[in-house]
Formats: C-alpha cells, sequence, structure tokens
C-alpha cells in the first residue's frame, strides 16, 4: 500500500514538472526566435538557432531562415557539408563561381540537399522562402569574390 502511494506520488510529481517547463529541445513554430543573420550573410533574412552554437568551433548546430523573395546569396564555398531542406517556398540554387540565373535548379517545400565541403554555390529565394540548415559547426561562407561578402561592407 505504501509503495503505491508513494508511485502515484512520484508519477504525479513527474506530470507537474513536465508540464510546468517547457521542453528545451523541442520547439513549436511560434517558439522560434528569429533574428537578423550573422554579418557574412546579406541583411534582409531572419534566422533562428534551433540547436547548437554555428559560431563554434565545433559541435551540431541546426538553423532556421526565413528569406524575403528575391532575397540572393552570392556564390560562396563552405569548409564543413551544409545539410539544407526546404520547408516553405522556393529555393534556387545554382553551382559554380558565377551567379547564373538560367542555370538555377528549383527545390520545393520539402526538398532537401546537402553540400560536401567546398562546393561552390549560389542561391536565390524564389518568393518568401523558409529553409532548416544543419551541419557541424563552424557555419562559415568563403565567399569567390570577396567583395561579395556582407561583413566586409
Amino acid at each position: 500500500m505504501k509503495r503505491t502511494i508513494l508511485l502515484t506520488l512520484c508519477a504525479s510529481a513527474a506530470v507537474l514538472l513536465a508540464q510546468s517547463t517547457a521542453p528545451q529541445n523541442a520547439f513549436k513554430p511560434e517558439q522560434m526566435k528569429f533574428g537578423p543573420p550573422p554579418p557574412f550573410m546579406p541583411p534582409g533574412a531572419q534566422v533562428a538557432v534551433l540547436e547548437g552554437d554555428p559560431g563554434a568551433s565545433s559541435g551540431d548546430y541546426t538553423i532556421r531562415v526565413k528569406m524575403p523573395a528575391g532575397y540572393k546569396i552570392a556564390p560562396h564555398w563552405h569548409p564543413k557539408r551544409e545539410n539544407v531542406t526546404v520547408i516553405s517556398g522556393s529555393f534556387k540554387v545554382g553551382m559554380g563561381d558565377k551567379f547564373e540565373a538560367g542555370k538555377m535548379t528549383t527545390f520545393p517545400a520539402g526538398s532537401f540537399a546537402y553540400l560536401d565541403p567546398d562546393m561552390h554555390h549560389y542561391a536565390l529565394a524564389a518568393g518568401a522562402t523558409s529553409i532548416q540548415v544543419h551541419g557541424m559547426s563552424p557555419l562559415q561562407f568563403n565567399y569567390i569574390n570577396p567583395a561579395d561578402d556582407p561583413s566586409k561592407k
């Protein structure tokens, strides 16, 4: 009898604790805190860090990026693999050292792609678009043309 009461009290306490604290590893869309992008990304997008620290020297990260129509990312490459899922809208991606709109492929919502280190690519939001990016820190953009780097302006 005492054991049953003790188990009931423990279970009740666990339920109350779970209800009073929001999980830190799960987010509903309204719980994601968006802010301006890091300096190495063009202004105009909004970024939310969902996991880890993209600027850390190591570790996993996951971010969401909301981009307005026409948001353009100049040709660049990353030293680590980039994994991208299109959440909403359409994301256009091209490969190479020169931004060529006619050579881009359109990825609609639900698409996934990964880019291995050193792959030269560029991107454009074809309408309001949201993507999720995950990988290993640090997240770093290396622009083919240094004049395209927003952090240098």
